[in-house]
């Protein structure tokens, strides 16, 4: 079979990959690159809804109600330190409870007066983020939510794609939803005709270039078989961006202790959703809090070292005449 990022169809090799999240269990085949280092889904199952339930993380909701006045302050300060480093206190919130993919957002040199759609937004939480910071020009997109909605601060978030946003866009983010679309190139195509200029795509996705793929191959937690479609080296997510016409600026690591306990409980057939489950009983799982602390440190030492499990990738558009 040949690789659909590098088209490379020597040496490649197959795993078959059960649906475990949610303890389905049906199996999946996956092809892993020889040349680019991509695993991608072989085909697609003829009913993907069934594997998108109500209880999908992503569309679990979001407390809208409006903080008491000193939580409003701190979320506000914390987001405004996050993308635009200022403030004292939010340095030090931000520090106390980290937020990743809103920091991630410093990258993308943003203003007030910027233009964000979050592709894959579920219930919102972290477009929700960014209008504590002042932004305004905001916009969810999600096609598994069952409908679209309005937060009373004026957020919307539509069920629809990608291909149904029109418009010029400063940023527009993938956070765990990149690795859902069963075409990328095509995705990211597009997503360079919505940019403006000096826009920029912010990709956070697992990847396989890690410690956590080597050591638990078919059941690492992040693989999520079938829901994902791509799950990208750094060198293929590298080629895929080149051939969409954007170049790869940084690259920052954000993987936690999900990488550990979500695939140890894989090799012991036990579900994310189980009541054995860490995510469920955390007093009844198979962990104690020593494992679970020592998972959080681990993790942040394969980050230091670029080997953690997942990592945020920014891309910004490769100006007219230059090679990406």
């Amino acid at each position: 079979m040949q690789c659909k990022i590098c088209d490379n169809a020597q040496g490649n090799r197959t795993y078959h990959v059960r649906e475990m999240m949610f303890g389905y269990r049906d199996s999946f085949e996956y092809l892993e690159c020889s040349q680019c280092g991509c695993l991608q889904r072989v085909q697609a199952p003829a009913d993907m809804a069934k594997y998108y339930p109500a209880a999908y993380y992503g569309f679990l909701p979001v407390d809208s109600k409006p903080p008491n006045f000193l939580k409003r302050i701190a979320k506000r300060q914390r987001s405004v330190y996050a993308l635009w480093d200022r403030g004292l206190l939010g340095r030090v919130l931000l520090r106390l409870f980290p937020y990743p993919q809103l920091r991630a957002l410093a990258k993308a040199e943003l203003s007030r007066g910027s233009r964000i759609v979050d592709v894959g937004a579920g219930s919102g939480k972290l477009l929700l983020a960014i209008k504590r910071a002042g932004l305004e020009e905001l916009l969810g997109v999600d096609p598994f939510i069952e409908r679209d909605f309005r937060y009373p601060n004026g957020l919307r978030i539509r069920k629809c794609s990608i291909y149904e946003v029109t418009g010029s866009w400063d940023l527009i983010m993938f956070h765990h939803s990149f690795e859902h679309f069963a075409d990328p190139l095509e995705t990211l195509r597009y997503c360079s005709k919505l940019l403006s200029d000096k826009g920029r795509c912010l990709i956070g996705v697992p990847t396989v270039s890690s410690f956590a793929w080597r050591k638990y191959r078919v059941n690492w937690v992040q693989l999520d078989a079938p829901r994902h479609c791509f799950l990208h080296s750094l060198r293929s997510l590298e080629l895929l961006a080149a051939k969409a016409g954007f170049r790869v600026e940084d690259v920052v690591y954000d993987s936690f202790e999900l990488q550990f306990w979500g695939s140890e409980q894989y090799c012991q057939d036990i579900p994310i959703h189980d009541e054995r489950s860490y995510a469920e009983n955390p007093s009844k799982s198979i962990f104690s809090r020593e494992d679970i602390r020592s998972f959080r440190e681990e993790a942040r030492a394969l980050n230091a070292r670029k080997e953690g499990d997942q990592a945020i990738f920014c891309l910004s558009k490769t100006p007219r005449g230059e090679s990406p």
